[in-house]
């Protein structure tokens, strides 16, 4: 059942990459009704690139009528250096404050000398992101990773 979801997603996700060369930005209503069964998702990302896919996917599915109840964004890697305040990313996030939770692994902080202090207002310390990812799929999330 995770699969399938996961694979739901993938194909979400997809769409909205490639909707950019052509044009197509609405979901059919069978992939609709599909996510409707869960409204709980989570994407791990690692680079900056992925880390405003899932935000845009984000936009994506309220667009298409999809209910969200809780959305993630776990980030790792090189990109949480980007995640500080008075970077260029921070002004992209201001628009999903409050409405996306941004989890950052304390690992790659620690690796990229980050502190919490530095990042984006809203953003989270957690401890790593593979247990993070874990944890959300425990709790039903259907879960991306990149």
């Amino acid at each position: 059942m995770k699969t399938l979801r996961a694979f739901i997603i993938l194909s979400v996700f997809t769409t909205l990459t490639m909707s950019s060369i052509y044009g197509q930005r609405k979901l059919d209503e069978q992939t609709v009704a599909d996510l409707q069964k869960t409204n709980q998702y989570a994407i791990g990302v690692s680079d900056e690139r992925f880390f405003k896919g899932a935000l845009n996917m984000y936009d994506f599915l309220l667009e298409n009528g999809v209910e969200i109840k809780d959305y993630e964004v776990v980030v790792k890697g090189k990109v949480v250096a980007d995640l500080v305040k008075g970077s260029e990313l921070e002004t992209f996030f201001q628009k999903y404050k409050g409405k996306v939770r941004i989890s950052i692994c304390s690992v790659a902080m620690g690796k990229l000398n980050v502190s919490e202090e530095d990042l984006i207002d809203g953003m989270e310390p957690i401890p790593t992101w593979s247990v993070r990812i874990l944890q959300l799929q425990a709790k039903g999330y259907n879960t991306l990773t990149y």
